[in-house]
């Protein structure tokens, strides 16, 4: 026992040591956030310098990226460097301010320096920090702008026309030196492929050829045979197969030929067959064989030729066939202008061969453009015929609008080129046509994420029932978590496809999203900043605890409340105070971690109330009423009121109004404020019992004993009159030669009476009617003399 126990406390020892180690080797925040101030300092001078030469495209947005890092790095450390002082400032504060005529002790002294001291420490990095933050902002700022304004200049070179012979005298005389120079760098390739087939490795190259071929067919084909069986014939019912199956064949359709290409490459490269001019080629080929891929496949996908059942786009079928030639050309010209492009770069040609060339590849995107546009055009006529012919609306859509921006912009490139704008011009083409791939892949996308959120999110969905009968979750919170889940991811496809769209003006993804993660950190506002990502933790937070507070409120409905003696309008008034005492505690908690402190919460409570009194004062009003009626309960939930002529029975009292449901099925909302400040009858507040009055009068000179026992026998034969109280029966007056009777019931509740009594008065009148007896009502009459007739002349006057 004495050697388990020593075991044991060895263990215990073992287990203790680390965090002991790491506590006292764990280094100073303040440290760590200097050392990086001083590397980032290095990192941004290396940038600066770095301008000063020129630089490619490639090397300016690495030095924008690396400026931007140290942006953030100096943010980061600010932010630390900020929650230190807090610290060392609350305990000043502990501290207090020095006493006057007091000597402080000799520690307490030491300890007020020291804190001194190191807030001044912190202050002077905060200060570094945000001013390497700024400086690191004006320099990706600077590159920005020196990027736009290299871009400015590209699209504003002017050159002579292509029509014009000064135009093509240039190429003519650079031509026998262009030649020699794409004929030894064919020549050195030659010589390099030949050496590297005759080598012992060249068996890569063609097991990469023939990995590449059999991704290109069998692998491909196999792909889009299973993405068939699997997401259209064997998945469930829905919306999300059609999409689904449309993102599966562009992805299929995109990664198989990119990668075939891969291979092919890196089967030449090992096998030594590249030369470094063709390498250059290879690796340019891999990405343009991903773009065209990508092209023919999104095309395919959307327009979907065999299947029109599957077609993500409303297209006719009349129309699939001739725009689906339109995309082929499309992907044939990216892949064949990008690799001329990338080859004349590689060889080194003369500038106007390189602009002779520009000119060649915006023509002949603008003629496919062109070319296009006028297949729509015409699908669009033909379409138009047969809606005049079968006398339907005519309905324009946003295609007819690109159409027409289209035009437009064809017709401004063609004319820059024509005026020697060559670089203008064949930006333009590049960015219809890209706009286009982009647009295309933003309409799949958006669908695909909108038929996926609903269809996840369904109320019919597992995931819907689940979160409807385990968690109490109500159907349609379901589904509008699914629209909102579907909005917010479109929404995020927006910007991706609006970094995408902005890459060829120079402006990057990561830069867009850069910009976007700066402005998201939030406005700062005095001592409190607000941030999107505050605003969604404060929502999270709230949301968490409604769902305690709904939590709670199930927990007394189902186990505690049925417990206790209650009746159900207590119960309601616990459950609607904790209702509202839970939702205020939780929009405290939410404030609370925006950053508000109870302070500024105070004051901001203060604010709001000046404009609840003056702006919201009947819903305050009717607020305090509905806490009184909780509180004081002088009308509770199934009580019967009457409220002027209204009456009925209490269902629901809520915080500003009450529900009330009247006798033809309707219900009356009386605000909480009716209910306090005015007079209103409860029936039914301190007895429950139903009261039956009934009054008739018979001839005087009737046995009024018979008539007494009559009715007392009607009250007592009806199971409905209560015994105790026991019935009554009064003789009320005499007067008019009658008996006036006046007899009282009484039921189990005010709500039977009109019942009671209508099965009383039946037997009444039955009874009365089998002993002779003639019954009715007092009556009055009144004279009213004939218009025109003096009331002197009457009957007696003549007598």
């Amino acid at each position: 026992m004495k050697a388990l126990a020593q075991c044991l406390m060895l263990l215990l020892l073992a287990a203790m040591a680390p965090p002991v180690r790491a506590q006292l080797g764990s280094p100073d925040p303040s440290i760590a956030a200097g050392q990086t101030l001083d590397e980032g300092r290095k990192t941004l001078t290396a940038v600066d310098k770095s301008l000063d030469s020129r630089l490619s495209r490639s090397e300016r947005d690495d030095a924008r990226d690396r400026a931007n890092t140290v942006a953030s790095q100096a943010n980061t450390a600010a932010a630390t460097l900020q929650t230190q002082m807090d610290l060392i400032d609350a305990r000043i504060a502990q501290l207090g301010p020095v006493p006057t005529g007091i000597v402080e002790a000799p520690d307490i002294r030491a300890q007020r320096r020291l804190l001194a001291q190191q807030r001044a420490t912190l202050d002077s990095q905060i200060k570094r920090a945000k001013l390497l933050a700024i400086d690191a902002q004006q320099l990706s700022d600077d590159i920005a702008a020196s990027q736009a304004e290299q871009f400015n200049q590209r699209m504003s070179a002017h050159t002579a026309s292509p029509l014009s012979p000064a135009f093509w005298s240039p190429v003519a005389r650079n031509f026998p030196r262009d030649m020699r120079r794409t004929i030894a760098f064919m020549r050195h390739g030659a010589d390099t492929f030949l050496a590297g087939l005759l080598s012992s490795r060249s068996w890569i190259a063609l097991l990469g050829a023939l990995i590449a071929v059999a991704l290109l067919v069998p692998v491909r084909m196999w792909l889009r045979r299973a993405g068939r069986r699997y997401l259209v014939e064997r998945a469930p019912t829905s919306r999300v197969r059609r999409s689904s199956y449309a993102v599966w064949l562009v992805l299929v359709g995109t990664l198989a030929p990119g990668f075939a290409a891969l291979c092919l490459v890196q089967g030449l490269r090992w096998a030594s067959m590249l030369s470094p001019g063709w390498d250059t080629i290879a690796t340019s080929l891999i990405h343009i064989s991903f773009v065209g891929a990508a092209i023919w496949a999104l095309g395919g996908a959307l327009l979907q030729r065999r299947e029109p059942g599957w077609r993500p786009l409303p297209v006719s079928d009349q129309a699939v066939a001739p725009i689906r030639i339109w995309t082929w050309f499309a992907a044939g010209l990216t892949v064949i202008s990008l690799l001329f492009m990338r080859t004349n770069d590689a060889i080194g040609i003369s500038g106007p061969a390189a602009a002779a060339a520009d000119v060649i590849v915006a023509l002949v995107y603008l003629l496919l453009i062109i070319g296009l546009l006028f297949t729509i055009g015409r699908l669009q006529a033909e379409a138009l015929r047969g809606l005049e012919d079968t006398s339907a609306p005519v309905q324009r859509t946003s295609l007819t609008l690109a159409t027409i921006v289209g035009w437009a912009a064809c017709i401004a490139a063609m004319i820059a080129l024509l005026f020697g704008y060559i670089s203008l011009a064949r930006f333009v083409a590049f960015t219809i046509v890209w706009l286009a791939i982009v647009g295309s892949a933003l309409y799949l996308l958006l669908n695909a994420v909108d038929d996926l959120s609903t269809t996840l999110f369904s109320s019919k969905s597992r995931l819907g029932r689940s979160a409807h009968y385990g968690l109490g979750v109500r159907q349609s919170t379901v589904e509008q978590v699914g629209v909102l889940t579907s909005a917010a991811l479109r929404v995020i496809l927006f910007a991706l496809a609006l970094g995408i769209v902005l890459m060829p003006f120079g402006t990057d993804v990561g830069s867009l999203f850069g910009t976007i993660l700066s402005a998201a950190q939030g406005i700062t506002i005095g001592a409190l900043t607000i941030s999107p990502g505050a605003i969604v933790r404060a929502i999270v937070v709230f949301v968490l605890a409604l769902f305690l507070v709904g939590v709670v409120q199930n927990w007394l409905n189902a186990r505690y409340l049925p417990a206790t003696r209650l009746d159900a309008s207590a119960r309601n008034s616990i459950m609607m105070v904790t209702r509202y005492t839970g939702i205020v505690l939780a929009g405290l908690w939410a404030l609370a971690s925006l950053g508000l402190g109870m302070e500024r919460i105070a004051l901001l409570v203060s604010a709001l109330s000046v404009g609840i009194g003056f702006g919201l004062q009947a819903i305050t009003q009717n607020f305090v009423s509905g806490l009184i009626l909780l509180a004081e309960r002088p009308v509770k939930i199934g009580d019967w009121v009457k409220i002027a002529d209204q009456e009925g029975d209490v269902k629901r009292i809520r915080v500003r109004a009450t529900e009330i449901k009247v006798a033809d099925g309707s219900t009356l909302i009386v605000p909480n404020s009716e209910l306090i400040t005015k007079t209103i009858q409860n029936m039914t507040l301190a007895d429950p019992l139903g009261r039956i009055q009934l009054q008739f009068s018979v001839r005087l000179g009737t046995n009024a004993g018979q008539v007494r026992d009559i009715v007392t026998s009607i009250l007592e034969d009806n199971p409905r009159v209560l015994t105790d109280p026991a019935p009554s029966v009064y003789i009320d007056q005499l007067a008019d030669n009658r008996i006036f009777f006046n007899c009282f019931a009484y039921a189990a509740s005010p709500r039977a009476t009109y019942g009671i009594r209508s099965e009383i008065l039946f037997a009444l009148l039955e009874r009365c009617a089998e002993a002779g007896i003639e019954i009715g009502t007092k009556q009055q009459i009144e004279l009213i003399a004939a218009p025109g007739l003096d009331p002197r002349d009457t009957g007696e006057a003549d007598a």
